[in-house]
Parts: structure tokens; sequence; C-alpha cells
């Protein structure tokens, strides 16, 4: 029988659910997003090229020394769909899960993506990204609606995208 990776045991036996981290509900989200893409392949087969960046993380200093000599950058966003679409060049998204916040990095990744002609937003939750995917390879105007009427970062709701 396997055993939930969400419990942790304590004295006597007892058991209770493990508190998420905030890192660990964007990891789930992050997740839920990429399980969503393999099944919806078949009706957008250009989801095969979504990837993620794994920029975050806690790291020991070797590692972390080791990733910044190799180009890790701080604040890219965590997920990428390099197809190009309505004079777009491609689409990032910062995947942010309960009330987490975008860094200052993550804010100034999206808005120099932005100035090169990237559609890049912070999605809460990967509905919000999946809403925002399907509408940009679709070309949907309602997709649009949202980008244009949420134009800065400190906005809450659907797929916020830096001004």
């Amino acid at each position: 029988m396997r055993r939930a990776t969400n419990i942790v045991p304590l004295r006597r036996g007892a058991i209770r659910p493990r508190r998420r981290t905030g890192r660990d509900s964007e990891h789930a989200e992050q997740a839920a997003l990429f399980r969503w893409a393999e099944f919806a392949r078949v009706r957008l087969p250009e989801l095969a090229l979504l990837f993620a960046i794994p920029n975050g993380g806690h790291r020991n200093k070797v590692t972390a020394a080791r990733l910044k000599v190799e180009g890790v950058k701080r604040g890219v966003p965590d997920v990428c769909l390099p197809v190009a679409r309505n004079g777009a060049h491609g689409l990032w998204i910062e995947l942010k899960a309960g009330r987490g916040r975008p860094t200052p990095e993550q804010i100034g990744w999206i808005r120099a993506l932005r100035r090169q002609g990237y559609v890049a937003a912070i999605c809460r939750g990967w509905e919000e990204a999946r809403s925002l995917i399907e509408g940009y390879l679709t070309a949907d105007p309602q997709c649009g609606r949202v980008l244009a009427t949420r134009n800065t970062l400190t906005q809450g709701g659907d797929c916020e995208q830096a001004g």
C-alpha cells in the first residue's frame, strides 16, 4: 500500500496533514498545468513545445554558484511556449499560487519580455494559465480583452500582464 505524501507522522502513531508551503503549492499548480497540456496536445499540438524553467527552489551554495556561472538568472518566468501568434513571438507565464506575489526581478523580466514582443503574464493558478494559453493559441478575443484590461502587476484576478 502506498503512503500518502502529504501525511506527517506524529508521536504515538497519530498523523496529521502536512502544511503546504508557497513553493509546494506553486509546484502543484505547475504540475497540474503540464498534466492538462499533455492531454490537450491532441487538440492543440503546439503544446508539445511548452516547457518549464527550473529556476526556483533552495540549493546549496556550490550548486547555486555553478548555475549562476552557467547563466541561470533570477526572476525568469516559470513557463514558456515558444510559438508565435498574432504578432507575438511567444508566451511566457509566471505562475503564482494562493497569495504569492511576484518579486521585483520577475516583474522586470515580464516587462522586458513584453518590450521584445512576447506575451508575458502572471497567472494565479493553473486554470488561469490554461485559459491564457488556450486564448493565445486560438486567438480568442476574450483572452485579448483580459490582457488589455489587466495592464498592471498590482491588480488581482485573471492573468495579470506587465505594462
